[in-house]
């Protein structure tokens, strides 16, 4: 029982960690408006400050505050990463959930469909849609969305596949329960673990795709300011303000590591197969000996 609670601990704290500081980000992100020192958008005499001066992380080639726009910036990132997961999380489950339940000709269709989409690497995709409609918010949302589409479709279908003959699912359809019920209401809330899974590490894989969007200009548009596109600035300037370029990774990276973590401590937390092996590889502990020495 003591290494049982061990584990449970090492779970929790393992979710705790990554969920504080994601939670601080979105925290952030709403409370731009009162909490960023600078308009990020004005421009001022002070260019290319360093640390201090009058700003906390100093100032781009353009006098701007190099920290309000950073706070502007979780805003713009998590609107595309959240919606784009959201959009992907929504159509892939529908069409996993349908080509699962009810085979044939429907789950040919809408799986051979995701295969297609799964044929094209995603930034060569991605750039590509881009690069025809244009940059911008929604036009980052719907592509990504379309991407991310196929990984939650193929879980949905796996899962739905060792679902639909249980008895469970059997009882509520020989009750008269419609394809509709089953499938939102039955067959769903049993498949939505790994799929809690799936939307962190699509957080983490959005994110990085529409940072490295932004940084080649075909993200968000300027001058909304978006980490990429930073990223890019920054590196014009490396020599004269290293700090503004080290900055500008190191919020990417660190987000998108707090998405990854979280993902596999839900994915360890939910998967019982997981949470078995990790209990077998934990050391036995040592039998307690009376005082008299016996155990």
């Amino acid at each position: 029982m003591t290494l049982l609670r061990r584990g449970n601990r090492r779970a929790a704290a393992g979710i705790l960690a990554p969920a504080v500081f994601l939670a601080a980000l979105i925290l952030v992100a709403l409370l731009s408006p009162w909490i960023a020192p600078y308009d990020p958008l004005a421009q001022g005499p002070d260019k290319l400050a360093g640390l201090g001066s009058g700003h906390l992380l100093g100032t781009d080639q353009f006098g701007r505050d190099i920290l309000s726009r950073l706070i502007y910036g979780a805003r713009a990132d998590l609107v595309v990463s959240v919606g784009a997961t959201a959009a992907a999380a929504v159509a892939g489950t529908t069409v996993g959930l349908v080509g699962g339940f009810f085979r044939g000709f429907v789950s040919g269709l809408s799986m051979r469909s995701m295969e297609v989409l799964l044929a094209f690497p995603p930034i060569v995709l991605a750039l590509l849609v881009v690069a025809l409609f244009g940059p911008g918010t929604l036009t980052l949302i719907l592509t990504m969305g379309i991407l991310f589409m196929p990984n939650f479709a193929r879980i949905t279908y796996g899962q739905v596949l060792s679902v639909r003959q249980r008895d469970f699912v059997t009882a509520s359809r020989g009750l008269g329960a419609g394809p509709g019920w089953l499938l939102f209401r039955v067959v769903l809330p049993n498949v939505i673990g790994p799929l809690l899974v799936q939307v962190s590490l699509t957080l983490a894989a959005a994110m990085l795709l529409e940072s490295g969007l932004s940084y080649l200009g075909l993200g968000v548009v300027p001058p909304t300011p978006s980490w990429g596109s930073m990223i890019a600035e920054a590196q014009n300037l490396g020599l004269d303000n290293p700090g503004f370029l080290i900055i500008s990774c190191l919020v990417v990276i660190v987000t998108v590591l707090a998405f990854s973590l979280l993902g596999d401590a839900l994915d360890r937390h939910l998967d019982p197969r997981r949470r078995a092996a990790g209990r077998a590889a934990a050391p036995t502990a040592a039998p307690e000996r009376t005082a008299g020495g016996a155990v």
